[in-house]
């Protein structure tokens, strides 16, 4: 047994004995939208720090605990903040609450974050649902020895963000009146905002939106055989300065935060929506 499937196996065996549900949904919150965590009910949380090995986060805006609870009656498991590479945390650990909620029973991830957007189209609050994404964190979470128990050593990435979910998504969008757009998503490591010959480069790419997040855990998703739906929230503009019409308001954490939070009510409702649809 590898020491990441050993780490795995502590944190279910721990968390099992505090709860009895078996989560067959991952919800894993980016920056601003916690208020989510807030809506689950038969709810047991747990510190990351109370979970045995697991890392921790320390950026502003995710609170770093685990809730187990139901949502529109399914049993999910809700990471209220994420793990970010540039905060020194090796790949796999950035990946590893996706193995402990895969191994809990979750088959389907549900992944957000705040993006900046590239697209001119994509203004401050817009709802943007991946359709693909690029890696350019130039590494990967399955990098070293591959733990055959969690996935395959050479996992397909093809439609890593699941076509039916996005579908879900753009009824549920529909129905309450939500605008979505959908894009691809480029990662880069962080924690420094980008250069503008980065964004002309990102732009040329094809990215519609950069940030530091989701792409590690959805490839660990992908090896463990999870579908994947993740949902940005254009939180500043990233256009190139070449590009932009007029002036580009230099982007903050604060400013982030604060955008995330005015569309965090379209959010709650597209994942509520997703995981009402979801079968069992």
């Amino acid at each position: 047994m590898s020491s990441l499937t050993h780490n795995v196996t502590l944190n279910v065996n721990f968390i099992s004995k505090h709860t009895r549900l078996k989560p067959k949904v991952a919800v894993i919150l980016g920056s601003g939208l916690g208020a989510l965590a807030d809506s689950l009910s038969d709810a047991v949380a747990f510190g990351y720090h109370e979970l045995p090995h697991f890392p921790e986060t320390t950026v502003a805006g995710h609170r770093g605990r685990l809730i187990v609870g139901r949502l529109e009656g399914r049993p999910v498991a809700l990471f209220d903040g994420r793990i970010h590479f540039y905060e020194g945390h090796p790949m796999w650990q950035v990946a590893f609450p996706v193995y402990v909620a895969h191994k809990m029973g979750a088959s389907t991830l549900i992944v957000t974050n705040a993006a900046g957007g590239i697209n001119p189209a994509f203004a401050p609050g817009t709802i943007m649902l991946i359709r693909d994404h690029i890696n350019l964190t130039g590494t990967s979470p399955l990098i070293g020895p591959n733990a055959p128990e969690l996935g395959p050593r050479f996992p397909s990435m093809r439609d890593a963000y699941d076509p039916g979910l996005r579908e879900s998504a753009r009824r549920v969008a529909a129905a309450a009146g939500i605008a979505v757009a959908e894009g691809v998503y480029v990662a880069m490591i962080g924690p420094q905002y980008e250069t503008d010959a980065e964004l002309q480069m990102l732009s040329h790419l094809g990215a519609d939106a950069v940030g530091m997040s989701t792409v590690p855990e959805v490839i660990a998703a992908r090896h463990a055989g999870m579908r994947s739906l993740g949902i940005s929230v254009i939180a500043n503009a990233a256009v190139p300065s070449a590009s932009a019409d007029g002036l580009v308001e230099e982007p903050s954490h604060e400013s982030v935060q604060e955008v995330v939070r005015g569309a965090s009510g379209d959010v709650l409702t597209l994942v509520r929506g997703v995981v009402g649809m979801l079968e069992g």
